[in-house]
Parts: C-alpha cells; sequence; structure tokens
C-alpha cells in the first residue's frame, strides 16, 4: 500500500480529539475536553460547536442532525442552529463516568462505550442502542474505544484501552455478541490502542496513543503497517473523500507537558494522508 506522510491540515489544537466520521463531503470530529464539535470541510469554510458536556462522539442521523454522546447523555444535535435537545441519559448512577466512543452498525444500530472520567475505576460499559431499546452489551473497562465492525458486520471489535487490548466478538443478525477474545495486545512502549476503524479489505487501524502513529492489522491480527506521526497522541481515523481513500486522524494535546507541546507544534491538530485500499462508508442511525 503507498501511503504518504501525514500532513496537519488543521491545526485546531484539540485537548482531546476524537471521534472522527466523514459525512457529506466534510470531516466531523470532536474535542472531549474543550466540549467541542468541529466540521472541517476540505473545498469550504470549517466550523464548530459548543456542546452542552464533553462530548465523546457523534453518530449522523438521515435528516442532517447527529446523536451526540457526552458526558451527561445522549443528545439531537442540529448543526443549523447549533441546538442540543436530551434524548435520554445513560448513566445517572455513575456521574463520574463520560461517553467516550461510538460506532454505527449497517443495520443503524448505535453502539457506543462509557468510561470513567478520572481514567481509575473500572465502571465502563458497552452499549446498544435500538428501536428496542438500550442494553449493555460489555462491562468492567477503565476506557472504552470503539467499536468497529467488519464489512460484512459478523466482526465487531472492542478496545480496552488500558489494559492494551483490543477484543473481537461474534456478532449475531440478533445484535447479541458472542466468544469474546484477543484480536491484538500491543506492546509494552508502543503506546495504548485508542479509536478503531475497519477498511474494505477487512483490516483494522487504530490509533495510538503515546506511540506516535496508527497500525493497520489483518482480520487475522498481523500488523500490516505502522504510519508515524509528528505528534505522540493520535486518537483515531477515519475514512473520507470522493473514494474514501483520504485518511483522517484525530489528535490530542492531553497529558502534554509545554516541553512536549514546544516539540509537537502540531499536536492537537486534524491530519490527513492518502491509502490506497478505501474506507467503509458511514452509516447513519435507523430508529
Amino acid at each position: 500500500m503507498a501511503l504518504n506522510a501525514p500532513e496537519c491540515v488543521w491545526p485546531v489544537q484539540a485537548v482531546l480529539g476524537e471521534g472522527p466520521l466523514w459525512w457529506n463531503g466534510a470531516l466531523w470530529f470532536t474535542d472531549i475536553k474543550q466540549r467541542k464539535i468541529h466540521c472541517f470541510d476540505p473545498a469550504g469554510e470549517s466550523r464548530s460547536w459548543d456542546a452542552p458536556s464533553p462530548v465523546g462522539f457523534i453518530a449522523p442521523f438521515g435528516n442532517g442532525h447527529f446523536l451526540a454522546g457526552a458526558k451527561t447523555g445522549l443528545y439531537d444535535f442540529d448543526p443549523a442552529g447549533g441546538a442540543f435537545s436530551l434524548i435520554r441519559d445513560v448513566e445517572p448512577q455513575h456521574p463520574g463516568n463520560r461517553l467516550n466512543d461510538g460506532a454505527v452498525d449497517a443495520k443503524g444500530r448505535l453502539w457506543f462505550g462509557s468510561m470513567d472520567d478520572d481514567e481509575s475505576a473500572a465502571s465502563g460499559k458497552l452499549y446498544r442502542l435500538d428501536a428496542g431499546g438500550l442494553a449493555v452489551m460489555d462491562s468492567g473497562y477503565v476506557i472504552t474505544n470503539g467499536p468497529a465492525f467488519s464489512p460484512d458486520g459478523r466482526t465487531l471489535y472492542h478496545t480496552d484501552t488500558l489494559e492494551k487490548i483490543i477484543y473481537a466478538f461474534d456478532t449475531g443478525e440478533d445484535g447479541m455478541l458472542r466468544n469474546k477474545r484477543v484480536f491484538v495486545r500491543i506492546e509494552e512502549g508502543a503506546g495504548y490502542p485508542d479509536g478503531p476503524v475497519v477498511d474494505a479489505q477487512g483490516c483494522l487501524w487504530t490509533g495510538l496513543f503515546g506511540g506516535w502513529a496508527a497500525r493497520r492489522y489483518s482480520p487475522g491480527g498481523a500488523l500490516l503497517q505502522s504510519v508515524k506521526f509528528p505528534v505522540a497522541n493520535v486518537t483515531k481515523i477515519a475514512f473520507g473523500g470522493a473514494e474514501l481513500k483520504t485518511v483522517y486522524a484525530t489528535s490530542a494535546r492531553k497529558g502534554l507537558s509545554s516541553d512536549d507541546l514546544a516539540a509537537q507544534p502540531q499536536a492537537g491538530g486534524l491530519f490527513r494522508f492518502q491509502a490506497d485500499v478505501p474506507g467503509l462508508p458511514q452509516n447513519a442511525l435507523r430508529f
């Protein structure tokens, strides 16, 4: 695969950039700690909105709105007016938790994780939300990331960031998860696996927080490639552009010292590089 070096296309200085997705010709992402939703338009003007609380992810509806997963619950977000309307609380019994990452499967169901905002208690869970309601699918995480889905929808990947493990689950037509197993364990010194995403060949990409890179793994878990970045904290990638071969990556300034930031002036920026293998189209919510 031919790859070029990542370039910073928006030096937005996100404290914790996350959740990138390509929708309607633009790259959308969040800055969790600054409570922002950002939209990078390669052909026009980029925009930002203030969220009601730290916002971990967004997912598109088919009507121009997004669902935003934030510390205080799930919201309907209307970019046209910037309004947020609470849809539901998720974990009122865990006021120290927040929602961190999410994805939409081919059936239009939302999958997302929660985590301890102090990154110490294993109070995080993996959820599924569909027309039938909200269901807990897995638990016992300090920091959840993902999930992501294989092209045929039969495998779900979910990350336990602090344990440095990406898990794989078998996914049934009924939306139930079975056969949890270790897909990849990141070795010591390589950083922490952050947000995962799967490309059209079924290979999994993960950002490496503190690892200065994003990696691509085969469906069997073999390391295929590592793309080096000029910043330490690479959080998640998304495929965009007309052919879904333009790879965007969010990054973070969180945890970096003043000396680190001086050495990494692009930390927290939005990056872009090109890949030969395209990604998968972004699914819209259907419930």
